[in-house]
């Protein structure tokens, strides 16, 4: 499919059925896979040939759709996880161990950070977070003998910061290490961070990817361009022999482009379990065959909100859509993405916390979710849910006003959005 543009490869990447074959992606709703002999059992153990055993590392339905998805990314292999919180984790500790340093983005979705700060922390992982904003000298500062990979989101969530990919990556390999991107908001239609000098590629396919709120899950995506081997020292776990598969060396067996899918797949996936559902995964496919006719939508319905919000100025104290001219990361969300990237606009009302607590009770067509870029709108006043614990300075300081609302922007008529808006703020 290489030779296809990105609209045919979401609608038949990953898996081209022969003659007489399921022309949909088949479900293989089983947990383990037959064999004739114990040979051929044992080489599959011994990762001397390629098959399947038992679903919890490998299933062919999950397989076809992680093939989609590394052809939409430009990548060369890709696994399934079962959330996008397990993609972070397993793309992070497939090169990370106690004693290992991350050099992260202090703006990422709040889940992730926590991971990393807290979680990993327990692991004996450091992290070093640094401003999206920061300028080479800074992110140099950050790096540390014992850094093994560099992370960032390319749309913040929810603070809708918009990362300098080339930069970062710069950076990292200037450091000689990988630079790790979570993509979940603009996705591959929008922005492809390996074309960007990203190397992995991680992605929350419970947002756009699904795009209907059907199934979580996440995944990761291998560029196959880091040099795993010229760093030999910071890598051992794809360097050196693993004693677990008989001394097989990653990085010398499966080359650049399968070491890192490989390990992560016959080591975590293997002792962690975090795998995607067969179902999940086949409802996955069937959000990637409209993914490139949904987000054009999505985008066009954040912008038109965006605006009119902006607009809004006796009732809203501030609105951050990086499609917006007037927004901080506009120059760059231009260069990345050629428009504002998603259809996630958060913007601030006056009259703190009451103001959207009143504000929010009053819409009609946007429901109240913790949810996000799905293909009907959903809101979020993170004072009055997800942070509700937190005081008003809490909040101030921690970036999140007390009156600020979080909405994704559906796929339902703009012009139908923008009234639902106008009457609740009325």
């Amino acid at each position: 499919m290489s030779d296809y543009r990105l609209n045919t490869k979401c609608v038949q990447g990953g898996y081209r059925p022969g003659n007489g074959e399921p022309r949909q992606i088949p479900i293989i709703q089983s947990t383990t896979f037959k064999y004739d002999t114990s040979e051929d059992m044992g080489k599959l153990f011994d990762l001397e040939a390629s098959g399947y055993f038992y679903t919890r590392l490998q299933n062919p339905t999950n397989d076809h759709v992680a093939a989609k998805i590394a052809e939409l990314e430009g990548g060369t292999a890709a696994m399934l996880t079962s959330s996008g919180q397990a993609a972070n984790f397993y793309a992070l500790f497939n090169i990370c161990e106690c004693g290992s340093h991350i050099v992260a983005s202090s703006s990422i979705y709040g889940g992730t950070f926590n991971l990393i700060a807290v979680t990993m922390k327990k692991m004996g992982i450091d992290v070093t977070f640094v401003s999206p904003d920061a300028d080479e000298a800074e992110l140099d500062a950050a790096f540390k003998e014992n850094t093994r990979a560099m992370f960032g989101e390319t749309i913040a969530n929810p603070a809708l910061t918009v990362l300098d990919i080339e930069l970062f990556a710069k950076v990292a390999h200037k450091h000689g290490v990988p630079l790790i991107i979570d993509n979940t908001f603009p996705t591959p239609v929008n922005c492809r961070p390996i074309e960007w000098g990203a190397d992995i590629v991680t992605h929350s396919t419970t947002k756009y990817m699904d795009g209907h709120g059907a199934g979580v899950g996440g995944a990761i995506i291998d560029s196959g361009n880091f040099d795993w081997m010229a760093h030999k020292d910071r890598f051992p776990g794809l360097t050196t022999p693993d004693d677990s598969y008989h001394g097989i060396v990653y990085a010398e067996k499966f080359g650049k482009g399968g070491a890192f899918i490989t390990k992560a797949t016959s080591q975590l996936m293997r002792d962690f379990g975090s795998i995607q559902s067969p179902q999940n995964a086949f409802i996955l496919n069937l959000g990637l065959e409209s993914l490139h006719v949904r987000m054009p939508r999505h985008i066009e319905n954040g912008q038109a909100v965006a605006e009119f919000l902006e607009a809004q100025t006796d009732k809203i104290e501030s609105v951050n859509y990086p499609g917006l001219k007037s927004n901080k990361y506009h120059e760059r969300a231009e260069k990345y993405f050629g428009n504002g990237g998603c259809g996630v606009v958060s913007f601030v009302l006056k009259g703190g916390r009451s103001a959207a607590e009143s504000f929010m009770k009053k819409l009609k067509l946007a429901a109240i979710e913790t949810h996000v870029a799905d293909a009907r709108t959903c809101c979020l006043n993170p004072a009055t849910s997800t942070h509700r614990q937190m005081t008003e300075e809490q909040l101030e300081a921690a970036g999140i006003p007390a009156g600020m609302v979080r909405m994704s922007c559906g796929l339902e008529d703009k012009e139908d959005l923008i009234a639902d808006l106008k009457q609740a703020l009325n």
